[in-house]
């Protein structure tokens, strides 16, 4: 409004929406919140703390608990909520609420990056978060909660929060009260609701089997956060067994191992009673988790103890190097290589090796290091027959399936159990870079059927790959009229499944009958009447060899099973 013209208001607001120049527009408001009377401006200052410090945005109702909790005190006073009307008039137009989400953010990404580049305007925020969360945490109300998620925690929408992330906050800014609160709360943590919110946390956990007889205590809490100071002082305590597993037998090492913290696995493996290999419930070990997650330093630490058997397998027998194939972890695939015992081309129970994996995730550099390894087979097939290059193709990874390609041992065109090829995996996929490497190869027939009969046609007609189909009819033995044991047709099994630009494309080649019966007597165009494709329908019925009359062998004729499928549609 400083402006004199129209013009130059409005090259000024264009500039400022573009993020250009709003450094003392926000600078200037937060003065302006600073200068509040009574409680706004630590109301307004603490909500733009919160909104831009919080692990995950913030619901309306979260945020107006979080503001209402008063450092020290036991109790929780609902009186003292704001209401959220409140706090955007206390932070002065810079924050808004989504009705969509329910949840408030900042006003613009811009001002994000203000305060990211201001740390001095909070003083200490996720410390000051972290002891408001315990605080919450460790108020009568909290604890007078069933250790059960029970219908009760609706009252309390800021308990979830504080549940999942006030260790977040702590391990990233430990004061001594911070260090205090928590305490408290481990110390009980086993009977505490706020455990049971930790199945929720971690995704593996909610549907594996575990033992009810076992607790999530507060030295697993610590070593999964990662608070070296915390789990140290718990360790010093010692109220709890070292090597004690949670209900899904992971020890507090294999938490702090899983989550990559150094400083708590170093702190736990200096109490001598730690036992470093002790699986879990499904057998896998701190070493295998740490491998999974890609965390060098845990790995070299790990490795560091005479009794970590680099070659453990899991239930499923997959090692830690196979994890960190997995995972895509060059270092940790480099540093277990480095051992003589382990073994570069263990296969899994399903028969998948280390390789198998890196090439089904498309890791190139992990896929790379395995192949240095001259006791790597590169062709080396699972329990159903399916060979590094078949993960490789089946996913779409061009450059995987052209380093494998480049091995002499690899057969390009090795078929699984099922009979299905390379070829038509990716063919299925409707990977066209894979096809057209695949069938620059001599070795490759681009017409071999599966089991079923169907060829890498057939699987991009039914899936709609128009443009790996056009690929596959550039081809002169690819039979575009082909029968499966069922009898059945690309155009068939294109016009099922309602893929018009497949069925027009095929309709255009002279060897595709389009009113030829599969074994049950069905048409295309009773395949497309029957599933309810009218555009397939349409595109059908204009061609002259197709008999509008022809009835399957349960005596359907396919524009009667058209109308049905309207009349049921309506």
């Amino acid at each position: 409004m400083q402006e004199s013209t129209i013009y130059r208001r409005r090259e000024k607001l264009n500039k400022m929406t573009d993020g250009l120049g709003l450094g003392d527009a926000y600078a200037a408001t937060i003065e302006r919140i600073k200068a509040q009377d009574g409680d706004k401006p630590r109301l307004g200052m603490e909500a733009l703390m919160w909104i831009s410090h919080a692990e995950r945005p913030l619901r309306a109702d979260e945020l107006c608990h979080a503001l209402a909790i008063e450092l020290g005190s036991r109790d929780f006073n609902s009186g003292n909520l704001p209401s959220i009307s409140t706090l955007v008039g206390c932070c002065q137009g810079l924050i808004t609420v989504d009705k969509e989400e329910s949840t408030v953010r900042l006003i613009h990404f811009t001002l994000q990056e203000y305060l990211s580049a201001h740390p001095d305007i909070f003083s200490q925020p996720h410390s000051a978060m972290a002891e408001t969360c315990l605080t919450y945490l460790n108020s009568q109300q909290i604890k007078a909660l069933p250790a059960d998620l029970s219908p009760a925690t609706l009252n309390m929408p800021f308990l979830e929060y504080c549940s999942f992330h006030w260790g977040a906050h702590a391990k990233r800014e430990l004061s001594d009260s911070t260090k205090s609160l928590s305490l408290e709360l481990l110390q009980e943590y086993d009977g505490h609701i706020s455990a049971g919110f930790f199945p929720e946390q971690v995704e593996s956990l909610r549907f594996r089997e575990f033992d009810i007889n076992s607790r999530y205590n507060g030295l697993h809490c610590a070593s999964f956060f990662g608070i070296v100071e915390v789990a140290a002082a718990l360790i010093e305590i010692g109220s709890y067994d070292i090597n004690g597993g949670d209900p899904w037998g992971h020890t507090p090492l294999s938490w702090a191992a899983r989550n990559g913290h150094e400083g708590v696995v170093i702190t736990l493996l200096r109490t001598q009673e730690v036992n470093p290999d002790k699986p879990d419930n499904s057998a896998q070990t701190p070493l295998s988790f740490a491998a999974w997650g890609g965390h060098e330093g845990v790995v070299k630490i790990l490795l560091g103890y005479e009794e970590v058997n680099p070659e453990n397998p899991t239930d499923y027998g997959r090692t830690p190097l196979l994890h960190a194939a997995w995972g895509g972890h060059e270092g940790v695939v480099r540093i277990l290589l480095g051992r003589e015992e382990v073994d570069p081309d263990k296969r899994d129970d399903g028969g998948q090796t280390p390789l198998s994996f890196a090439a089904e995730w498309g890791h190139e550099g992990v896929v790379k290091i395995l192949l240095g390894r001259k006791e790597v087979n590169p062709d080396k097939s699972s329990v159903y027959g399916q060979t590094p290059l078949w993960h490789a193709a089946q996913n779409g990874h061009e450059g995987v399936v052209n380093i494998l390609l480049g091995q002499e041992r690899v057969d390009p065109d090795r078929a699984d159990t099922y009979g299905q090829t390379p070829l038509l995996c990716a063919a299925w996929g409707g990977y066209e870079g894979v096809v057209n490497v695949l069938l620059a190869r001599k070795e490759v027939n681009p017409d071999k059927p599966d089991s079923g009969g169907q060829t890498p046609l057939f699987y991009a007609a039914r899936y709609g790959r128009e443009e790996v189909v056009k690929i596959l009819l550039r081809r002169e033995e690819v039979n575009p009229g082909r029968t499966s044991v069922c009898g059945e047709t690309p155009l068939s099994y294109a016009a099922r499944s309602g893929r018009e630009g497949v069925v027009k494309i095929l309709l255009e080649r002279e060897e595709v009958n389009p009113d030829l019966p599969d074994d049950d007597g069905r048409t295309a165009l009773a395949h497309a009447a029957q599933n309810g494709h009218a555009g397939v329908v349409k595109i059908l019925r204009e061609r002259e060899q197709v008999n509008l009359a022809n009835a399957d062998n349960d005596g359907l004729i396919p524009l009667l099973s058209a109308l049905w499928m309207a009349i049921r549609g309506r």
